[in-house]
């Protein structure tokens, strides 16, 4: 199944490699997207990297071959998307593999899961 939208920001943490890939190409960063989906690189991996140490992101960067400036950009982008979420501007829609009967219940429970996530993001350095 080929997904028409790109991904939904607000739900980055549930990305796919392919997710990553689209978004890397929205953000002008799709030099990347293959390495990235050979290592494996999915949302839950970069809402991880805020928690990373030094030696880790020296390690991302070789491994995927990334330029500093790059990785500031992937960074500041991945903050943005952060940032819009705590502020609640992101629009809530069903996931495009969602059957469109659940489309009430979706938006009710990522609205619910919005605001955990939101406590979440405050506690970040």
């Amino acid at each position: 199944m080929r997904k028409e939208h790109p991904p939904e920001p607000l739900d980055f943490f549930i990305w796919t490699v392919e997710d990553v890939g689209m978004w890397l190409e929205e953000i002008n960063l799709g030099t990347y997207s293959q390495i990235f989906k050979e290592n494996g690189v999915n949302g839950e991996y970069l809402e991880g990297m805020s928690m990373f140490t030094t030696e880790q992101i020296l390690r991302f960067i070789r491994r995927c071959h990334m330029k500093w400036g790059d990785f500031i950009t992937l960074c500041k982008e991945l903050r943005r998307i952060k940032v819009a979420c705590l502020k609640g501007e992101q629009k809530i829609r069903r996931p495009w593999w969602a059957p469109p009967c659940l489309s009430v219940f979706f938006v009710k429970v990522a609205k619910r899961n919005r605001q955990l996530r939101v406590v979440s993001l405050k506690l970040e350095p």
